[in-house]
């Protein structure tokens, strides 16, 4: 795990912006963090905040277009795939990938993407944004989906389209 590269993030502001959460709940000692991590960013920068919760990972890009079709400006998507015994992990990792990039692109808003997909529980608690994590996913998927909706919005306001 490597934070090397990360740029340096500066508040952004969300007045005005509306962000639909929408997380999967196994793994809920990750997922739980991950969708605070998600909340304290989004509440520190003005933006409305919807949470949608989702069983797991494969059901996060249908709950994300609908989201961003009834009105959202961006969503979030916060889920947990650790790996297994089967090749479950492939499918529902893979599912869950290109499913929401197809809803960013089918929508033309942002989805930031926060699931983590790992080996290992550690690994994700490592990622959670937990007091002794080194990373807090929840919150830079948050303040990725934030960043563009932002910029989406300051884009169409200047009149260049």
């Amino acid at each position: 795990m490597s934070a090397e590269g990360r740029p340096e993030e500066t508040p952004v502001d969300g007045t005005g912006l509306t962000v639909a959460v929408v997380h999967g709940t196994w793994h809920p000692r990750i997922a739980d963090a991950l969708l605070a991590g998600a909340r304290r960013l989004l509440d520190a920068s003005g933006a409305r905040v919807v949470e949608l919760a989702v069983p797991g990972s494969f059901e996060l890009p249908v709950a994300a277009k609908a989201a961003l079709e009834a009105g959202a400006d961006a969503a979030v998507a916060l889920g947990v795939i650790i790996r297994g015994g089967t090749p479950h992990f492939e499918y529902v990792s893979s599912a869950a990938t290109q499913g929401l990039t197809q809803v960013a692109i089918a929508t033309g808003k942002p989805v930031g993407f926060g699931v983590l997909t790992l080996d290992d529980e550690q690994q994700g608690l490592d990622r959670a944004g937990l007091p002794e994590s080194k990373e807090d996913k929840g919150a830079e998927a948050a303040a990725a989906a934030l960043r563009t909706a932002a910029l989406l919005r300051d884009l169409r306001a200047s009149g260049l389209r």
